[in-house]
């Protein structure tokens, strides 16, 4: 008789064959079970998180149950394919690409934390796709696909069809999602996934925006008819191509229906062998840390940019100001997300008809915003910053650096998005007003963020990815951003009036003269502001550091 332990024995197989059958399907149970657990324990950490949780999941269902009465409402409609095609495509990219944004979410998404436990990959894989199809996400999108699927199934053999197409279409998601999540599990554990994870909600506005200009675009061109080329084409892609069989048997196209649910069906089955692969070179690989912390260290030389900085302290401040910009997760998000809308919201609408010259104004709002709580980003590093000031100048030439920083990117950017506008919407005529009022704004902006950063600093946490303000601290965060957009706003009021009163007594051939005034009064403004921002700033240093540390 064999030994269980002898080198004969197969790791993490059972002595005898009936013995390992039965380990393997009693392992599927096991983690469903740990699954419900994981939730219920992430609910009882506080009486907060459990709200929240069950009022998103109360919203999310009400938000399924509308969309399915939606689509049984398109019942029989002869587009209704193209649009269900579509938006299960969505839905499978949304699995796709969600858990590289939301890793904590689920805690069942890093296997690695199984690696010390006799587990064979195939078992494993049939235990966490189950354990997979357990939560909010997996209902809503059942909801989706059995809308989709009564929505072009309009004959008995294409509702037969149907039970399949479903369970299909559901696990393909599924799986799509475990394997990107195995494949990427050491990104989603570094500091990359932590950037990845901040830029959640970039991707979100983005994924409005675009929704946005779709329906828009989608109600100009005459209904769901514009779908239709999208719809034949993502009829044949693994996932929605099951729901495109339903509709193939409702039009009588057997083979045609046989031939979209086999492409279904063998892209689930090579996404369970690349999840597979992946799971087993996790568990036998060694960790990539482990790897980078035996590498010799690399001493860092100055790069390019910070030999074309000026010396002294203006350029080491500017340089460590873009090195947060460049490293910090939260800094990078915070940037990134004012870069993209400060670009989609006058692009999308001038693309859209209805937008204006003088949305590029938006690029320097979202930018200037980055001046305000200029020392929270510092945390409780502050206070290496404090011990290099001693006089009001020390102060005026700190504030002044970081404002030179942001201005590197600030102003090519604000000038970009006012040309980029004017392309677009085709009104090169209005180009210079606009630029002189989109300088007066990003000018207004850092001024208010200047002085804001000295009289309400707050703390920024850094163990949290979501949380952007420290407890307790949100109505200074909102005093000191809204506030200080207001601010900026009336700041620009005379260059407005300016503006306005040209337009009104037909002076356009002097509408020219906006651009260098816009330009010199932002000048004016920012630095009046940084000179009354100094000596706060050099008086309230034990405030400023008390108040970016609490996080």
């Amino acid at each position: 008789m064999t030994d269980a332990t002898s080198p004969q024995t197969p790791f993490g197989s059972a002595p005898g064959q009936g013995a390992a059958v039965r380990q393997d399907f009693a392992l599927t149970p096991i983690f469903v079970r740990l699954k419900l657990s994981l939730l219920r324990n992430g609910l009882r950490q506080s009486s907060g998180r459990k709200a929240a949780y069950i009022f998103s999941m109360v919203v999310v269902l009400l938000f399924g149950a509308l969309q399915l009465l939606g689509l049984i409402a398109l019942h029989g409609n002869e587009h209704a394919g193209s649009l269900t095609a579509i938006l299960v495509a969505v839905l499978a990219l949304g699995w796709a690409f969600m858990p590289l944004f939301f890793p904590s979410g689920d805690e069942t998404l890093d296997p690695t934390r199984l690696v010390m436990l006799p587990l064979r990959p195939e078992p494993l894989v049939r235990a966490l796709l189950a354990a997979s199809l357990v939560g909010i996400g997996p209902l809503f999108t059942l909801c989706l696909v059995l809308g989709s699927a009564i929505a072009v199934a309009t004959s008995a053999a294409a509702a037969v069809v149907a039970v399949l197409a479903v369970p299909l279409a559901i696990l393909v998601c599924v799986a799509l999602s475990r394997a990107v999540a195995a494949g990427n599990v050491r990104l989603l554990t570094s500091r990359k996934g932590r950037d990845l994870a901040v830029l959640s909600g970039l991707i979100i506005a983005v994924g409005i925006q675009v929704v946005n200009f779709g329906a828009q675009r989608l109600g100009k061109s005459g209904g769901l008819s514009a779908l239709d080329p999208a719809g034949d084409v993502l009829r044949w892609v693994p996932g929605p191509s099951a729901i495109g069989a339903v509709q193939s048997t409702s039009e009588g196209s057997y083979g045609r229906a046989a031939a979209q649910l086999v492409i279904s069906a063998v892209a689930l089955y090579l996404l369970l062998r690349f999840w597979q692969g992946s799971l087993t070179k996790l568990m036998t690989s060694p960790d990539g840390s482990t790897i980078a912390a035996a590498e010799p260290v690399r001493k860092e030389s100055a790069s390019g940019m910070a030999r074309l900085l000026p010396q002294g302290r203006t350029g080491a401040v500017m340089h460590r100001t873009l090195l947060y910009i460049w490293r910090d997760p939260k800094t990078k998000a915070s940037w990134i997300t004012s870069l993209a809308i400060g670009l989609i919201v006058p692009i999308f609408n001038a693309l859209q008809g209805s937008g204006s010259i003088y949305f590029a104004c938006f690029a320097s709002g979202m930018l200037g915003v980055q001046m305000y709580n200029q020392f929270g980003q510092d945390t409780s590093a502050f206070w290496m910053v404090a011990q290099t000031i001693s006089t009001t100048k020390d102060a005026y030439g700190e504030l002044r650096a970081r404002a030179l920083a942001l201005l590197l990117v600030a102003l090519p950017y604000t000038v970009l998005v006012t040309f980029v506008t004017a392309a677009v919407i085709g009104d090169w005529g209005a180009l210079p007003e606009a630029l002189g009022l989109a300088l007066a704004l990003l000018g207004a902006m850092m001024a208010t963020g200047a002085l804001a950063s000295a009289r309400f600093p707050y703390s920024i946490p850094q163990d949290s990815a979501h949380k952007n303000v420290a407890p307790g601290q949100g109505g200074i965060a909102a005093i000191s951003i809204f506030g200080g957009m207001v601010s900026g706003a009336v700041l620009c009021a005379p260059v407005i009036a300016l503006l306005i009163w040209l337009h009104v007594t037909g002076a356009h051939g002097w509408l020219w003269v906006l651009l260098p005034i816009g330009a010199v009064y932002g000048v004016l403004i920012a630095w009046a502001a940084l000179r009354l921002a100094a000596p706060q700033t050099s008086a309230r240093l034990p405030e400023i550091l008390a108040a970016v540390s609490k996080g």
